[in-house]
This record gives C-alpha cells, sequence and structure tokens, in this order.
C-alpha cells in the first residue's frame, strides 16, 4: 500500500498548516472573547467577527469548499481531503473559516448529489459562496431518532404544496441568524409496508410561517453558542412541491448519501483534536514539576502517552481507508468502514482529551485551554450521526454475514 499524499495534497497541507499559524490560532481567544461579548449584548448566536474577517483571507488562498467531492465540481477525492480537514479540526471553529463546517458541507453534498437545477441556483450557490448557512432537521425529542424510522414528523401533499408538521430537536447551525434553509426529514407515506420509503426529505426556508424555534439546547450545561443546537417547532408550514428533494419516500436513500461524508469529515476532524490535545498534554507534562521532578517523569504518563499515539495512529490509518474505499468503490461498499470509524475515531479522541485534562489540572476544565470544549464536542459525536450502538450493531451484522 501507498502511504505517501500526492505532491498536491502536501502543498495543500503546507499552506493550510501555515494558515492556520499564522491566522487561526493566534484568535482563538479572540474567538471565545467575542462570542462572550454577543452573549452579554443579548445575542449569543451573532457570527463572531474574526471568522468573517478570516474567510475571504482563506478563500484568495484557494483553501476554500476543500470538501466538495471530485464527481461534482470538487478537485479533491474522499482521501485527498482527510489530512487537510485534520488540520483545520485542530481548532473546532476553524472549519467554517474554509467554508468546511458541518452541517453546511453535509447538506450542501445533498443538493449537489439530490437538488434540481432550481433548488441548486437558490440555495446551494449561496451555500458554497459561504453568504448563507443551513441547519438538518431529523432528530426528534418525542422518539428514539437513533431508529431513523421512528420519525414522526409529517409532511403531507396538498395540491401543488407540502404541509409539514413536526417537532425537531439537535437543529446545528439552526440558531445562526444567517441561517437561509432547512433540510427536514418526515413522513410522507407513514403507511407503506416498507418501513425505508415511507420518509422524504423537503427543503423549507428558515423564514417560512409556522416555522417557530423554541429553544437553545444547553450541552453540558452551556449553549453551544454561537454554533449552537435548536428545538424547532413546525406547524402547518406551506412549502411548494417542487422543494421535495429527489420524490417521495426517498428521504433514506438521501440520508445515506449524505451520512457517509458526514460522518468521515467528522472523524477527520476529530483526529485533529486529539493530536492537539496530545501535543498540549506533553508540553504541559514537561513544564510542570511535582513530587520533586517535572511530571513528564512520572510513569503512569509514559503510559497514557504512549497510549494516546497509538489510538490515534489507528484512527488516522481506519479513517484514510475508508475514505480510500469511499472513492474506489462507493459509500455503500464501505459503510462497514464508514461505522467503524464513527465508533472509533470519536471514542478515541474522548480518552486522548481526557487524559490531557488530567495532565492540566484545574486548567483542563476550564477556558484557559480547548480541551473541556473538545471533550463536550466529542461526547456529543458519540451521538451525532447515528449512536455507538447503531454503529456496533450494524458491523457485526456485516461481519456475521460473511458466515451464512
Amino acid at each position: 500500500m501507498d502511504f505517501e499524499f500526492s505532491p498536491k495534497v502536501k502543498a495543500l497541507q503546507a499552506k493550510l498548516a501555515a494558515f492556520m499559524e499564522t491566522h487561526v490560532h493566534p484568535s482563538e481567544n479572540r474567538y471565545w472573547e467575542e462570542a462572550e461579548e454577543n452573549r452579554a449584548q443579548g445575542n449569543a448566536w451573532v457570527p463572531t467577527r474574526i471568522v468573517e474577517e478570516l474567510k475571504p483571507k482563506a478563500r484568495a488562498e484557494g483553501l476554500w469548499n476543500l470538501w466538495r467531492p471530485k464527481d461534482h465540481g470538487g478537485t479533491l477525492t474522499n482521501l485527498e481531503y482527510a489530512p487537510l480537514c485534520e488540520i483545520m479540526g485542530r481548532v473546532t471553529w476553524a472549519p467554517e473559516v474554509f467554508n468546511c463546517s458541518a452541517p453546511d458541507t453535509g447538506n450542501m453534498e445533498v443538493l449537489l448529489r439530490y437538488g434540481t437545477p432550481e433548488q441548486q441556483d437558490r440555495w446551494l450557490a449561496p451555500l458554497l459562496e459561504g453568504k448563507i448557512r443551513s441547519a438538518f432537521l431529523m432528530t426528534e425529542p418525542g422518539v428514539a431518532s437513533s431508529d431513523a424510522t421512528n420519525v414522526q414528523c409529517r409532511i403531507e401533499r396538498r395540491g401543488v404544496e407540502y404541509v409539514i408538521n413536526g417537532h425537531k430537536w439537535w437543529s446545528s447551525g439552526a440558531g445562526d441568524p444567517r441561517c437561509r434553509i432547512y433540510i427536514v426529514m418526515g413522513k410522507t407515506d407513514p403507511d407503506n409496508a416498507n418501513r425505508h420509503k415511507q420518509q422524504s426529505m423537503v427543503l423549507v426556508p428558515a423564514d417560512a410561517p409556522g416555522v417557530k424555534i423554541m429553544r437553545a439546547l444547553r450541552v453540558f450545561g452551556f449553549d453551544d453558542a454561537p454554533h449552537g443546537h435548536m428545538e424547532i417547532a413546525l406547524k402547518d408550514v406551506r412549502v411548494p412541491a417542487a422543494n421535495m428533494l429527489l420524490g417521495d419516500g426517498r428521504g433514506f436513500e438521501i440520508a445515506q448519501g449524505r451520512l457517509g461524508p458526514g460522518r468521515i469529515h467528522h472523524c477527520m476532524r476529530v483526529i485533529g483534536q486529539a493530536e492537539r490535545a496530545l501535543e498540549l498534554m506533553c508540553k504541559r507534562l514537561k513544564k510542570r514539576v511535582a513530587f520533586g521532578k517535572p511530571v513528564a517523569e512520572h510513569g503512569v504518563w509514559h503510559e497514557r502517552i504512549a497510549e494516546s499515539r497509538i489510538r490515534i495512529e489507528q484512527a488516522r490509518l481506519l479513517t484514510l481507508k475508508a475514505a480510500h474505499m469511499m472513492d474506489t468503490v462507493g459509500n455503500k461498499v464501505a459503510k462497514a468502514e464508514i461505522a467503524m470509524i464513527k465508533v472509533l475515531a470519536p471514542t478515541m479522541a474522548q480518552q486522548v482529551i481526557d487524559w490531557a485534562i488530567q495532565a492540566h489540572g484545574g486548567g483542563g476544565v476550564c477556558q484557559e485551554f480547548p480541551l473541556a470544549w473538545m471533550y463536550s464536542w466529542n461526547r456529543c459525536l458519540r451521538l451525532a450521526d447515528g449512536p455507538d450502538e447503531v454503529h456496533r450493531a450494524q458491523i457485526a451484522k456485516i461481519e456475521l454475514g460473511k458466515y451464512l
């Protein structure tokens, strides 16, 4: 196997790393200070100035929309994008600077692959430009959404319109004032004998009558602004029939096409977080002295540092394998590998970050370092895009199927 990245990817890695070092890392504290300012002024969801200032710089350097699939107008394969996504992931808010953040990348990919020319003109074009943001409304508070066939939101055809009624939550990014479009999953045919043909996805403008943001959901006690996750009520929301994606009953098909790339992008980013956590851990341990010698010389930390390095390398190799398979044999054939990395990468990152927090003592759980936010993000990620248990069940099913 050839583990060498191409000259094109190496050049992009160097350019992206330099951009992060010059512009993003020095601005980390400013980002959180601006978020606090906005919160104090009564609107935590206002975009930070620093991100908006850095976007044109990233675009000018050719570091814009790097996520875009090669078979739909992009220049990189999944395998080529992986090391770049990892670099962006080292700072939790950095992907937006490059228009490479969730949920927009997944929503743009849906519009690229399944949208009509009219839908693409109206919604995809401004998303690609970074002029608007989007949200994905799938999870519901009233049912176990780990089984997506449980979705209760109703999408009913009435003449030339669809009428939507439902209750969603964990709608990431919906609090952003630039959020203009929701992709909503609901049932158009609840009586269909095929449970995977009951659901559809429809485009709903964020300002449509009947859409109500009920509240922001806190994450481990924090409001998670300015990104955030919202609880949303949809009551008699009417949209043109032309807003349906792909066709009635094809929501599951779209979901599988969306979630594969979304899952692997998350895993690429959290490997970057784990790398940074290990780096912070080692630097902290070498600087601090306890019981007469540097903390790094205490044996327990040798064990944790070594284990961290082993786990990061394992996760990276499996992620690269999954990316390669997605490029060469397709998402469907790569579904076991995608499921495996979705379990492995966030769990790995959570453990490495936990050890880094321990190395930092009280500093590790406060705003002095990015570790507490990184830890909470990875714990949430073990639920997002399907919980660990669902992916493990799929992996086991595939494995058992080999021996029928």
